[in-house]
Formats: structure tokens, sequence, C-alpha cells
């Protein structure tokens, strides 16, 4: 029987998104020993470009994370397609892969992103990430001026329906499963200072003609004519990793998220969280700076650890 090798790295970053890629190239030109796990399953990957990125405005995001790869790899970064599966501490860390492969590490990152659940109407999924939207900062320029419908997941959706607003005085915010009464007075207060008309009624799907969406269908038949939807999908923080180590975790109005310090560090000494696994409302460039921060901090930590050490003895 041939013993199983564990291959032992620096750092292990696990997600090999924006905040995984940028910590990465931070240590990989530090010149600490680095694996990315990634796999290859980016939160934006039914988005045809992405905006609000200096110097990368419109850019695809395959194209995005294609130039990242090759940066991390000029600097000795390995990357390996697969998913961590477990995790377990005995000083340093054992990555458990889907593909049987483990690995060591003696400081991990975890930026495993989240994953959304979109609502239950036919025509959405089909539609997201081409007319139906979920972020105006995202998409709104390239939408403007259009008639917007915004379907309420909750109540916080008011929020949605008052900020797309900026972007189109022709909106229209359909209430869904969310009552009328749910909504607070200044809610509805600043949806008629806005000229958001708000329409009750479950919607039972999205008309969709010539590869188009053209309105949203209420479930008494009725039809309003539309041609960008947006939604706020459910957010669901893919935190398995770090709850298998028991970081201490925090509730926010998006779910459940660990508690880290400004540098990213979680409660787990050594393990860093960053992009969308430390938060909901990290975009590629926040997640990008993340990244980044973790990673010059990782550096900096391990260098002190070991001139630490060197010295006690």
């Amino acid at each position: 029987m041939t013993e199983k090798h564990t291959e032992s790295y620096e750092v292990v970053v696990v997600g090999g998104g924006a905040a995984g890629l940028s910590a990465a190239l931070v240590l990989g030109r530090a010149r600490r020993r680095t694996l990315v796990v990634d796999a290859g399953e980016p939160r934006n990957a039914p988005a045809a470009h992405m905006q609000g990125y200096l110097s990368r405005d419109g850019m695809s995001p395959a194209e995005f994370l294609a130039v990242g790869r090759e940066e991390i790899a000029r600097y000795g970064v390995e990357l390996v397609r697969d998913r961590a599966v477990d995790v377990t501490r005995d000083g340093d860390f054992t990555v458990a892969l889907a593909s049987g492969r483990s690995v060591r590490a003696r400081r991990l990152v975890v930026a495993t992103g989240l994953r959304d659940e979109l609502p239950d109407v036919p025509g959405v999924a089909e539609r997201f990430g081409n007319d139906v939207l979920h972020c105006p900062y995202c998409y709104g320029w390239e939408v403007r001026d259009q008639a917007f419908g915004v379907l309420a997941t909750t109540p916080l959706s008011v929020h949605q329906a008052l900020m797309v607003s900026q972007w189109s005085k022709d909106v229209t915010f359909f209430l869904h499963e969310v009552a009328e009464s749910d909504l607070a007075d200044d809610d509805l207060r600043r949806l008629a200072a806005a000229g958001v008309k708000v329409v009750p009624g479950a919607v039972a799907g999205l008309v969709i003609e010539d590869d188009r969406l053209t309105g949203v269908r209420l479930a008494d038949g009725t039809v309003h004519a539309r041609e960008v939807v947006f939604t706020a999908p459910r957010a669901v923080p893919q935190t398995g990793l770090l709850e298998k180590l028991g970081a201490e975790f925090q509730e926010t109005p998006f779910g459940s998220y660990p508690m880290v310090d400004p540098t990213g560090l979680t409660s787990v000494p050594g393990v860093w969280a960053a992009g969308n696994a430390m938060g909901y409302a990290e975009q590629v460039i926040n997640a990008a700076s993340g990244g980044y921060r973790a990673g010059a901090f990782i550096n900096g930590e391990l260098l002190m650890t070991d001139l630490d050490a060197a010295t006690s003895h």
C-alpha cells in the first residue's frame, strides 16, 4: 500500500474569485508558497460584464479571472481546480479536497463567496444577468431610463425599489408575497416621492418575447409592460469550512457571516475570510481589496512569527 503524500504550503487560499486571486497575488509576490483551490463556480458567472472597477469597467468576469490566473502563475502560485470539502487543525491546517487529495497549510484564506437563491418565479432564473438584475451599481447605467420592475422578496426590497429610481423614473414595485401593510409609513412616503408605482398581488411569471423581457404577469392574469426586472436573491454564504473550524458568526439582514477584524482575520487564529465569504455587499473591487489586505497581513504575520521563533532558541 502506497503512503498518501500530503503536500505542504505556507498558505492555502480556498476560492479563486477576485478575493482569492488577489490574496494569492500578494502572497506570491512575497515569495510565499501558496496554493489556490478553485471550484470554478464564480457568483457573477451569469453576467456578461462587470462595472465600477476602475480600469476594468465593462470587462467580462471570465476575462478578469483568466487574467488573474495568469498573473498569480508568474509568481509561482499554484492553482488547482478542485473543491475543499473538509478542514481540520492540529497546529497547521489540513484541507481535504473532493479529488481525494489533501494539502497542509500554515495559514488559510477562505474566499468561497456566496450562492444566490432566486425567487421561484417562472422566467427569473432564465433571464438572470440579462434583463433580470439585482444590483443597480452593476447594471443601472446600461439599462437607464427603461421601464423597471422590482420584484419584492422581503419588506427590505423597498430599499431596492427606491435605489433603482435613480436610474429610471418609470419604476413599478411588485409586492408579490409582501403585504402592503408590512411596509413602514416612511417607506410608502418615499416610494410616492420617488414616483414608484406600488402593485400588490403575487407575480405568476415574466413575459418573454423574442428573447427579451416585455412584461410581468400577475396571478390574476394582469400584465404590466416592463423591460427590466430587479430582484434581490437570497444570499447563501458558502462558509462551511469556517463553521467546521469553529469560527464565530454574526447575524445580519443578509445572512450569517463570520466575525472578522479589519484585515479579515476570523476568530480562528490563522484563518482569514475575504470577499463575499465575509459579507454580502463585497463587490468585485471590494473583494479584490479585501484579498490584498489579507495577503499582506498574512505575510507580515508569518514573518514575525518565524523571527520570534528564531530568537527564542
